[in-house]
């Protein structure tokens, strides 16, 4: 059985990340910290026990409300704008069909509603909800500021040009995370999301190949050969669209620093992931967290702060939706 490790203290992380965060990110300035202390006290509270509530009954939630996030902030911003449902929307762009926790989100919204209706936004639900999902299962417990509106536009085209490929290279990554205001270390950083979670057999299947019995071979030799195995048997070449493989084969549900130390092990399950180690501008990074889970989780702390303040509408921007699936109007 998996031993949960003991959540990093937020204490350690909250002086030093809301310093780091005014400084580097001035561009939020509208959000803060207890920005519904007045408005709605338990806000919070009840975002945490929805999601400890659904994740107790299912531990794939965290991984699901973690990747749910970056979908979100990586196009239109932090925004929700992937909760919208409807023709032409987000959610219809074939990057996010298997997107998932939308029911927790969706969950958390109804209790806010009735107790805060009209006040807290489905864009600052969906951020605390990854970032207490990152807590739950294992890793640091940080603070985040609040304060974020829903936004208006939500189009499927803007997907692909926002979104990380597994096949992308450091320089595909780097020019992405860095049109979003994130450093070469953030995108390190921030890859340590995949220590949970999974992915479908597409996502990975270029590296490998049908030979002419109809059975997958190995053609990425940066992979290693054994772990390799274990993928074709999980997704041979007729495999059902639905099958999925956990991120990390090694501890699944828990956010630590596993995810590094399978880097070091050749055992990346995307493209991407590897190319981490092979690029000398990432190497050291990778290796440092992959020996050092303390390091990671503060990195962690200020990378996500980061994340979660991308394009962020506030004051009079965007509107506080009623149902975080479609718009007030």
């Amino acid at each position: 059985m998996e031993k949960r490790p003991v959540p990093y203290s937020a204490t350690v992380l909250f002086t030093t990340v809301v310093v780091f965060f005014i400084a580097a990110f001035p561009s939020s300035a509208n959000l803060s910290f207890n920005f519904y202390a007045a408005s709605c006290p338990p806000a919070e509270f009840m975002v945490r026990n929805t999601v400890r509530s659904a994740s107790s009954v299912d531990p794939t939630v965290p991984g699901k409300l973690l990747r749910l996030l970056f979908h979100d902030c990586f196009v239109e911003g932090c925004d929700a704008s992937v909760l919208l449902q409807g023709n032409g929307t987000e959610r219809d762009d074939p990057a996010n069909k298997s997107l998932g926790g939308f029911s927790v989100i969706d969950s958390a919204k109804r209790v806010l509603e009735i107790f805060c209706p009209g006040t807290v936004s489905c864009a600052d639900i969906v951020a605390l909800a990854a970032r207490d999902a990152v807590e739950m299962a294992g890793g640091p417990a940080i603070q985040i500021p609040t304060g974020r509106r829903d936004g208006m536009v939500s189009a499927a085209s803007n997907v692909r040009p926002n979104i990380a490929d597994t096949i992308f290279s450091v320089d595909d990554m780097k020019k992405l995370f860095s049109s979003k205001g994130l450093s070469l270390d953030d995108l390190v950083t921030l890859s340590g999301a995949h220590t949970i979670g999974a992915a479908h057999c597409s996502a990975f299947n270029d590296r490998f190949q049908e030979n002419s019995n109809g059975n997958l071979t190995l053609i990425d030799t940066s992979l290693n050969s054994t772990y390799a195995g274990e993928l074709m048997k999980q997704c041979p070449a007729k495999a059902s669209p639905s099958v999925t493989v956990n991120n990390d084969p090694e501890t699944s549900f828990m956010f630590d620093n596993q995810y590094y130390r399978n880097l070091l092990a050749h055992k990346g399950l995307f493209q991407s992931d590897s190319v981490l180690l092979d690029d000398n501008r990432t190497q050291k990074q990778v290796v440092d967290f992959a020996n050092d889970q303390v390091d990671f989780f503060e990195s962690w702390g200020q990378s996500f702060l980061k994340l979660t303040s991308i394009d962020v509408k506030t004051g009079d921007e965007g509107e506080i939706r009623k149902s975080c699936s479609t718009t007030n109007e």
